[in-house]
């Protein structure tokens, strides 16, 4: 044997060492991934949970409760939902956001121990005095994303059959949930996915570090794994070895090549390599208060009566001000200041005002390359916006890359965008980590079927690794 196997072999094996257990992680529970989330709260989440609207509970106007907000100028944001059963005005104004309550005019401040035990017990649907009641006070397995990190002291409510509610008590929100089922299925994907143990994650550089490291290095000790199965085994057509170590090199040579890039691509989920954001594209216009004084909220909610409204949402598109209501069922409804609520926006007005300012807008009905999801849970149509950085527009940003944005008409919100910089993030991490391609996605269950053929080939390419490593370590 030549040298240059012979050290080939050594650095191959002694990389093999530690990150087979690695690679014996992330290949079970990316099957698990498939299907189980990390448990989060979404504004989605928030909504449907959330208390209807009753006009009657409606005491004071927004420009009333501005004026207490201590917010200055127009505002960028302004919601009108339920909290802790009562209206509140959600103001934004910058970085910076107050609640104020609708039907008295009181700024929401710290919440008290009895406005938490009944905020937690109405997400939870059970009775206040079922909860167990624990002080969060450092970083357990479900807050240990950094947004959570910053929200303690936190308190959390556990219930009888297993929901288990925090509220943060600088505000009163619901910003964690977890289940039984939501703590088994992230124990089976996500925490040995992303190495999300609470003793690694809460150190945040640290965690970078291993996960950058570590999908770095089992991508090159892949990549040599695959090149001495292809050199010893190619003279002669047949693979030289017996026992495991043939096991190893049949599942080397068939899984090996994915096994380097899927390696390789989870390390691009940390974004290594960062590149500029996509030019900014703005469908809504900035809200002006004054233009909502036709119609108020109260008038808003009659308009829409006798339908269930979770939420009222302030928003000005190609220059006519309306509500964008939330339904209790989750769908929404378009309220002008004239008129009757609508589905949606005019897209072709939308696409009229964005086309005359330099972009090129066409109205897609299905998902593509860029705008997909395998569980059909994102908007569909939408309005496809194509931009280029020398467009002059009020609209459209001047500066950036070439991109693409997808708005949904029916709120006029943004749902998706890419740039010409986003093709690595596109096709070598998720192409390539989660083949997320079109074709598969629309005949599902192919894309299950493949994916769990790779990861249990995989799998048993970490297991046979390991098994190796153990005969070196004893050795």
């Amino acid at each position: 044997m030549s040298r240059v196997k012979r050290t080939l072999i050594f650095v191959h094996r002694w990389l093999g060492v530690p990150l087979s257990v690695f690679f014996a992680l992330w290949f079970p529970s990316a099957i698990g991934m498939m299907y189980w989330d990390f448990p989060s709260v979404t504004p989605a989440d928030r909504l449907v949970r959330a208390t209807p609207l009753e006009r009657g509970s409606i005491g004071i106007t927004l420009e009333i409760a501005l004026a207490r907000s201590g917010l200055r100028g127009q505002p960028s944001e302004v919601h009108l939902n339920t909290f802790d059963g009562r209206p509140v005005y959600r103001i934004r104004a910058g970085r910076d956001e107050r609640v104020v309550f609708a039907d008295t005019g009181e700024l929401r401040g710290t919440a008290s121990a009895s406005t938490m035990r009944r905020v937690a017990a109405r997400w939870a649907r059970r009775n206040e005095d079922e909860a167990r009641v624990d002080a969060v006070t450092t970083v357990d397995q479900w807050t240990v994303q950094s947004p959570l990190r910053t929200m303690r002291p936190l308190w959390k409510f556990s219930f009888a059959d297993g929901q288990q509610v925090y509220v943060s008590e600088a505000t009163g929100e619901v910003v964690q949930f977890t289940t039984t089922a939501s703590r088994i299925g992230a124990y089976l994907g996500p925490i040995p996915h992303w190495l999300y143990f609470t003793p690694l994650r809460q150190r945040q550089q640290l965690w970078n570090s291993v996960v950058i490291w570590s999908s770095g290095i089992a991508t090159v000790a892949a990549a040599l794994g695959l090149v001495i199965g292809t050199w010893m085994s190619a003279p002669n057509a047949r693979i030289p070895y017996r026992g495991q170590k043939r096991w190893h090199t049949m599942f080397g040579l068939v899984f090996g090549a994915g096994a380097m890039t899927w390696a390789f691509s989870g390390m691009l989920s940390m974004d290594p390599f960062p590149t500029p954001s996509p030019a900014p594209v703005r469908v809504r216009d900035p809200l002006s208060i004054d233009a909502f004084a036709t119609r108020g909220p109260r008038e808003a909610l009659v308009a829409l009566a006798p339908l269930r409204v979770n939420e009222l949402e302030w928003v000005s598109v190609a220059g006519d001000p309306a509500y964008v209501a939330t339904l209790d069922d989750g769908t929404t409804r378009v309220v002008p200041m004239t008129g009757s609520p609508a589905r949606t926006f005019d897209a072709a007005r939308i696409a009229t005002t964005l086309t005359s300012s330099g972009a090129k807008v066409s109205l897609q009905d299905r998902y593509d390359a860029y705008y997909l999801d395998r569980r059909h849970l994102k908007p569909l149509p939408v309005l496809k916006i194509f931009h280029q950085p020398a467009a002059a527009s009020i609209a459209v940003s001047d500066t950036g890359p070439e991109s693409v944005t997808y708005v949904d008409p029916a709120t006029a919100r943004v749902v998706g965008s890419y740039s010409s910089n986003d093709w690595t993030k596109r096709w070598l991490y998720h192409g390539l980590h989660s083949l997320d391609l079109p074709w598969l996605y629309d005949h599902r269950p192919l894309w299950d079927i493949l994916v769990i053929a790779f990861m249990l080939g995989g799998t048993a390419l970490s297991v046979t690794a390991i098994l190796l490593a153990y005969r070196v370590v004893v050795r």
